[in-house]
């Protein structure tokens, strides 16, 4: 089985390292992919690629780390092949699946793996299931709650504060080498 989990990483925190922590014990992972979106179609970003690139490899140490030149999910599995793959998304990016460009084609070519949290409102991801066709080909796994969203790290940067507890130590030395997200 390939893991793969996707996303814009501007910054990566620790809530992204612990959600795949999570689902590497959770899985039984045997290969994580960390794919740093290059040109996201969903968000606007803030750090460029290579930049973001290099924070992820320094937050996902020992992971197979690399640009994801596709701007959505479906394209990145139509090009390329993996072994039974299995991608990682966050409950709240689950949520809002079915406006992905689509959603029943990214199923067909993988796993969903979905990360919930206590408190998080599973009505609404169960509203999302229903309107899937093939709703068994998602999985849900708990993480534990962590208040770290790559929003407020910015902030916090922009407003010279700490970084402790929010992101991994080599990825708050590397946004101070590199002069990241400052005003």
């Amino acid at each position: 089985m390939t893991v793969l989990y996707g996303g814009a990483f501007d910054p990566p925190h620790l809530g992204h390292v612990a959600l795949a922590d999570t689902a590497r014990c959770d899985f039984g992972v045997e290969r994580l992919i960390v794919l740093v979106g290059e040109r996201p179609a969903h968000r606007e970003v803030h750090a460029s690629a290579e930049d973001r690139l290099a924070l992820a490899r320094a937050a996902f140490v020992g992971d197979e780390v690399r640009l994801d030149p596709y701007p959505r999910t479906v394209e990145l599995l139509r090009a390329e092949t993996f072994d039974d793959p299995l991608f990682l998304v966050g409950a709240d990016q689950f949520r809002g699946f079915l406006s992905w460009s689509e959603p029943d084609e990214v199923l067909e070519r993988a796993q969903l793996a979905v990360a919930t949290r206590p408190g998080f409102p599973r009505p609404e991801l169960d509203t999302v299931l229903a309107q899937l066709a093939q709703p068994e080909r998602v999985l849900f796994f708990e993480i534990e709650p962590n208040p770290a969203a790559s929003t407020d790290v910015r902030a916090r940067i922009a407003a010279g504060e700490s970084l402790d507890n929010l992101v991994p130590p080599a990825v708050a030395q590397l946004i101070e080498e590199r002069g990241l997200y400052r005003p």
